[in-house]
């Protein structure tokens, strides 16, 4: 013998809406389906609405906005000699350091070590943060903001 399972009753109105919601506060349906209807391109023009001032690094490109022969050549798998000396760093670290994503500032710090430093003033515009420069010549490891007299600029590991 088995026992059917309990069913769950919701009581209508004489509108056929659940108690206490009157007809004016019901669902549109038709709303509803003119909502969905949007095409493609209202949707992603309401999203890039959103966004306040441009920062330089927006990936869509529009007319007039080609990609550069520096990211193009790196797309179709011939990357020059410093997008190539980069990737073989990277993967470096992670080989002597079994990291299989490194952390962001891990990248930093094997740019730093390949040679990079900040020389030039930025190019994008990024809310809340201020842009700086550094001698090209700086060390590796720059000092902490506040070091204490006394203090090593760069980790006991660190032979420059």
């Amino acid at each position: 013998m088995s026992q059917d399972s309990p069913t769950t009753h919701v009581p209508t109105s004489a509108n056929g809406l659940p108690p206490g919601i009157s007809p004016e506060h019901a669902p549109n349906d038709a709303a509803e389906t003119a909502h969905e209807r949007r095409d493609a391109d209202t949707r992603r023009a309401s999203v890039v609405d959103r966004r306040i001032e441009p920062t330089g690094l927006e990936r869509r490109r529009g007319p007039g906005r080609r990609r550069s022969d520096f990211v193009k050549a790196a797309e179709e798998g011939q990357m020059t000699n410093e997008q190539f000396l980069f990737v073989a760093a990277i993967d470096a670290y992670k080989h002597v350091n079994h990291v299989p994503f490194p952390a962001w500032s891990q990248v930093l710090e094997v740019m730093r070590r390949l040679g990079y430093r900040k020389t030039c003033a930025s190019t994008l515009n990024l809310p809340n943060c201020e842009d700086w420069t550094e001698a090209p010549d700086a060390p590796v490891f720059p000092p902490p903001p506040a070091a204490e007299p006394g203090a090593r600029a760069t980790p006991p590991d660190e032979k420059d």
